[in-house]
């Protein structure tokens, strides 16, 4: 039996255990347009895999209704840990903020009350988050979405205002996204340091174990010798054969793969490690208007985002890649955080046989779906969500990879 055990801190035995059992599951509490409407499915689903860290399961890209998303997220994290208290929910800081939902966000007396300023009744300000020279601005598009800057004090107050809130609602993992973007211009990354230690002083206070686990897109990042973040995390970067039309290998080396380049150093734990334990995942990026052609040399997949090339294949060739995959990454030091539930840019089908359309009608926007219904009474659903569901009433558009992912974690030695 694996030790899940940690209070105040976290060993790297522990470590290793939770990052063995990971899975990406966006939204499985709430994302930026809505939570998952296949909750309880989703939630038996993880429960027979044995997961025990739930990626993304909270996370703002572009804007929420604040208010419903901290009620559900807090909601449904009391079901999942009365289910398995031992199960580690992550939340995401992102690199992008959007004006008019960063404008309308109240800033809580909290907040100046942690950074030792005079409490004001205002709200938070994107214009005093951007970098002041242009850098980043409107990096996500024309309507106001761009990469804050660590170095202003209105970031560092909104990343511990969002982190505060995971913390206060039940989640102990905390996924800080593109780091090197946001702290482009911290010179040391010291005012990630500064942010990251208020984050984690919370944290010892107030966290269900009284710890946060933190991670960020990076190979590592040390500030005097101690690891800015808990373990170091990256996509896969496929690596295409060209002759073969969407093969790919992973391959030590490949472009700015993390095999053999995860960075050691303290841990905020306490103990040392010259490579720091690491997870990859199937990450989603978007894909190239040419795809699908092969792109060495890039981190696209035949010109698709790493969870889009995995989709495109049939079932029994994904549960050939994840098997390769992990085995891949076992074998190199690291851990997979096995794909469950990703948006997606393309659009995959799946028949319902016998359809609640009542109930399609209702999750359609939230699920990036679209269907109809053939003569036969079958609905053909086009969707832009990856879930590993096994397909059924409870998840119609499941496509059935939770069967592998147990398989390889439960005939692991």
């Amino acid at each position: 039996m694996k030790n899940f055990a940690f209070e105040g801190s976290m060993s790297r035995e522990v470590l290793e255990n939770y990052l063995s059992r990971a899975v990406t599951h966006t939204g499985l509490t709430y994302d930026n347009f809505a939570p998952s409407r296949t909750f309880d499915d989703d939630l038996r689903m993880l429960l027979s895999e044995g997961a025990k860290f739930v990626g993304r399961s909270g996370l703002i890209w572009q804007a929420t209704d604040e208010k419903e998303h901290r009620r559900v997220s807090r909601e449904r994290a009391e079901i999942i840990h009365r289910a398995d208290p031992e199960i580690i929910l992550q939340g995401c800081i992102f690199e992008c903020i959007w004006k008019p939902y960063i404008d309308s966000l109240p800033v809580p007396a909290w907040v100046f009350e942690a950074f030792g300023l005079p409490v004001e009744a205002r709200n938070f300000s994107y214009d005093a988050m951007l970098y002041p020279d242009g850098t980043f601005v409107n990096h996500w598009g024309k309507n106001g979405g761009s990469v804050e800057d660590i170095r202003q004090l209105e970031t560092r107050m909104y990343i511990y205002y969002r982190a505060r809130c995971y913390i206060d609602d039940g989640f102990e993992a905390l996924h800080f996204g593109q780091v090197h973007l946001i702290g482009a211009k911290d010179e040391g990354f010291l005012y990630w340091k500064e942010t990251l230690d208020r984050v984690r002083a919370y944290a010892k206070e107030h966290a269900r174990r009284h710890f946060v686990l933190c991670d960020a897109h990076t190979h590592g990042i040390t500030v005097d010798g101690v690891s800015l973040f808990d373990y170091n995390a990256w996509p896969l970067r496929l690596k295409e054969i060209p002759k073969r039309p969407l093969a790919c290998v992973l391959e030590e080396g490949y472009v700015d793969s993390i095999w053999g380049r995860s960075k050691g150093g303290m841990t905020p734990s306490g103990w040392y490690a010259d490579s720091l334990p690491y997870l990859v995942e199937f990450d989603n990026f978007g894909r190239r208007p040419d795809a699908p052609v092969p792109t060495l040399d890039s981190h696209y997949a035949w010109g698709y985002d790493e969870i889009d090339w995995l989709m495109l294949h049939p079932r029994d060739e994904r549960a050939a890649i994840i098997r390769y995959v992990y085995g891949f990454v076992r074998r190199h030091g690291g851990h997979l955080e096995m794909p469950s539930r990703r948006c997606l840019t393309e659009e995959y089908e799946s028949v319902w046989e016998h359809p609640d359309t009542e109930w399609l009608d209702t999750v359609a926007k939230d699920e990036f779906l679209r269907y109809t219904v053939d003569e036969e009474g079958r609905a053909h659903i086009l969707r832009r969500y990856y879930s590993a569901n096994n397909p059924s009433d409870a998840c119609p558009f499941g496509l059935g990879d939770e069967a592998v992912i147990t398989e390889v974690w439960h005939g692991e030695n």
